[in-house]
């Protein structure tokens, strides 16, 4: 139900984005233009690799900068503490108790391991995040998903490989049907 109030209240709303049209096309004179450089650090790699840096690591040079840089938030063995678990919870998502609530890891939530790779990067460690070169990434994320049984103890992850990596809830997310 529309008003007399509201009637002049929408024509005058109408009279002044007609009366500023270019106003967005007007420079502020701040900022600069975006790099390339820069603009890569807001691009996620994609579930097949695409985005995926060069580089490689191991779960041994991750196991190593995991407990330099990860354990004092995340929990020596990966359990938590300051911030959250890492591993474990695997069915938690199903489980058939609606009173329990699910335990959401690596292990047991995130579908592609790109996902984590990407995670790590851009927000890790959580005093320095992006602080990590793309092989201290990959090699923290072997030792994750190591740590949770993913990857075998002596895998190297890599931009070919990692994508390649079966994470346990894979099929656990369904497309949503109304993107159609």
């Amino acid at each position: 139900m529309s008003t007399t109030t509201d009637r002049v209240f929408a024509a005058a709303a109408l009279a002044l984005a007609a009366a500023f049209p270019a106003a967005a096309d007007v420079p502020l004179g701040i900022g600069s233009p975006v790099t390339s450089q820069q603009l890569e650090q807001f691009i996620s790699p994609l579930p097949d690799g695409r985005g995926l840096p060069p580089g490689s690591g191991s779960v041994a040079q991750g196991r190593a900068l995991y407990a330099e840089r990860c354990a004092a938030c995340h929990g020596v063995h990966l359990e938590g503490g300051l911030a959250d678990r890492l591993i474990g919870g695997r069915g938690s998502l199903v489980n058939s108790d609606p009173t329990k609530a699910p335990t959401k890891t690596v292990e047991s939530y995130w579908p592609y391991a790109t996902t984590l790779f990407d995670y790590v990067r851009r927000a890790m460690p959580f005093n320095a995040p992006g602080s990590l070169t793309d092989d201290e990434v990959y090699a923290v994320t072997a030792f994750i998903l190591a740590s949770g049984h993913i990857v075998p103890q002596d895998a190297v992850l890599d931009a070919a490989t990692l994508p390649r990596v079966e994470m346990p809830n894979r099929k656990g997310f369904y497309p949503d049907p109304r993107s159609k």
